[in-house]
């Protein structure tokens, strides 16, 4: 592949990457499977875009992005703690819900940002478009990331990843699992309503479908990304997951070049998706068939 698409999967692949680290928050650390991600990445392009065109600051717009998404996820969090609603369940209800709320928002299907000041107004500017995407989504994904590690190591943090190992034992010691689910759902929602944001902005449009099998290309950057890189500790665990971005948005420039039709995405994330959860399971096999066969000539 040329570096032209290479340049282009490092950029969307930044800013598509606090969508998937919000991902990895959820299902890999709180282990929830979460659906209001589809809904809560159009929350984020809807109220910014909404509050842009009101003539709201582009920075403070994405700030209030922030806290709908965060919102988004704490409503998931209280049907299932609350209400005793199923975890998946739950997202599903809650996904179903944000696509009127984000009908309501914007007021239309969809909103043009073309002639507005945005976020990257002022970067791009000097360097471009491209280069701006590449800066302020290098520069968020980073934020992210360290913000991610340091608070997974506190106190907090360390109850989060706790009740994704093991409920029972950290209620025993007195955490209250119900809380500690309630921060995981809306810190990852709120994560998710930022790059929202930010592709609402690049792309210059806020769109009522745009989050559509938004879970599946997180879930399928996540696991890519394990894959590839050994994630023997929470840091490597979240760069691996900026890299999943990265490759999927590669592959995915990569069989657009090659001539499949657009329609055919879905499909080819969803092959992807099952063929990396499908890989540990090969590796396993191929290993033991040189015992297998070792096993059966000392029989012989």
């Amino acid at each position: 592949m040329s570096l032209h698409i290479w340049m282009g999967a490092l950029e969307q692949g930044l800013l598509w990457g606090s969508m998937i680290l919000g991902v990895y928050l959820t299902f890999r650390i709180l282990n929830f499977p979460d659906l209001t991600v589809d809904g809560s990445f159009t929350l984020g392009a809807a109220v910014a875009a909404r509050l842009i065109l009101g003539g709201c600051d582009p920075w403070l717009a994405t700030m209030a992005a922030v806290l709908a998404g965060a919102a988004a996820g704490l409503v998931t969090g209280l049907l299932h703690t609350q209400l005793k609603i199923d975890p998946l369940l739950s997202g599903i209800l809650a996904m179903i819900a944000l696509y009127s709320v984000n009908l309501r928002i914007m007021g239309t299907a969809n909103l043009s940002l073309l002639r507005v000041d945005t976020i990257f107004s002022s970067i791009s500017g000097f360097t471009g478009l491209s280069a701006s995407a590449l800066a302020l989504g290098g520069a968020v994904s980073l934020l992210v990331v360290i913000g991610l590690y340091f608070f997974l190591q506190t106190e907090v943090g360390l109850g989060v990843r706790a009740t994704g190992d093991n409920p029972q034992m950290i209620r025993s010691l007195g955490v209250n699992t119900n809380t500690t689910k309630l921060i995981g759902l809306s810190l990852s929602n709120a994560l998710v309503a930022v790059s929202g944001s930010l592709v609402g902005q690049y792309q210059s449009f806020a769109d009522v479908g745009m989050g559509i099998g938004m879970i599946v290309v997180g879930l399928a950057s996540v696991i890519i990304g394990e894959v590839l890189v050994r994630t023997p500790t929470i840091f490597r665990a979240l760069v691996a997951a900026l890299v999943g971005s990265v490759i999927y948005r590669a592959v995915i420039a990569g069989v657009l070049q090659l001539g499949m039709p657009a329609t055919d995405l879905k499909l080819l994330t969803a092959a992807i998706v099952t063929v990396a959860l499908a890989f540990p399971v090969f590796r396993a096999r191929f290993r033991k068939l040189p015992l297998s066969r070792e096993r059966s000539g000392q029989s012989a």
